[in-house]
């Protein structure tokens, strides 16, 4: 079955503009002009990937975005936000909110779907059958599911990308480049500040009142998961 792709955009040109080379290129799409619309019809269906404007009316995608991050069932579908917001702080956070991926306006279709392909690639390349353990800490890959000491540890898509690369090699300090590389892509261009963002959010996930961080920030150098001790 073709990937469903849902487009979120209220500007009715530039939705037949994406409607028109998202099907070109292969996949089904479905539209919704707002906010409030969007998350009911994902509830209806839940799709491959949305594309989500970030002005939107009713609820803004950042709004959005954040509640597709709260629901179990929609927690892990990619969403790619559109945006005339060029500014590095304005990117961050749309990235905070939970978005994969960040365009700005005005962007050519072939750079949009270059960037579709990325991130639906980086959703499904987990391997199906593998589970990454350090200390307290368990990754099963086929169930998409994290847990800490028995705890269920709730990660967006990008967080869950970012700490399977650090369960991989635990110890291994790896730079804010290189974290970049791997867990979103060498097709993806970001600041190096957004792994910073991914990082806070991660370290709010896994580290519970009691709990020590696992988490080093080496100064200078990047992030590894390291107990410290």
């Amino acid at each position: 079955m073709k990937p469903h792709v849902l487009v979120v955009e209220d500007e009715p040109s530039l939705v037949e503009v994406l409607r028109y080379n998202l099907e070109k290129a292969g996949y089904r799409v479905s539209v919704a002009g707002d906010g409030a619309e969007a998350l009911g019809g994902v509830r209806d269906a839940i799709p491959d990937l949305i594309i989500l404007d970030w002005m939107l009316p009713k609820l803004s995608g950042i709004e959005v975005c954040r509640q597709l991050r709260e629901d179990p069932e929609s927690k892990n579908v990619p969403v790619i936000m559109l945006t005339a917001r060029g500014e590095e702080a304005d990117r961050l956070k749309g990235l905070a909110s939970g978005a994969d991926d960040y365009v700005v306006k005005p962007f050519s279709p072939a750079e949009l779907l270059a960037r579709v392909r990325a991130v639906l690639r980086r959703s499904t390349s987990s391997a199906p059958d593998e589970t990454l353990v350090y200390r307290d800490l368990t990754m099963d890959l086929a169930a998409h599911k994290v847990s800490r000491n028995g705890r269920a540890v709730h990660l967006g898509p990008t967080e869950f990308r970012l700490l399977r690369v650090l369960l991989k090699r635990p110890g291994r300090v790896f730079s804010r480049e290189q974290l970049l590389d791997l867990a979103w892509g060498r097709d993806i261009y970001l600041e190096a500040r957004t792994i910073d963002v991914h990082v806070r959010r991660l370290r709010k996930q896994l580290n519970g009142p009691a709990e020590s961080d696992l988490i080093r920030t080496v100064r200078g150098a990047g992030y590894s998961l390291d107990a410290g001790d």
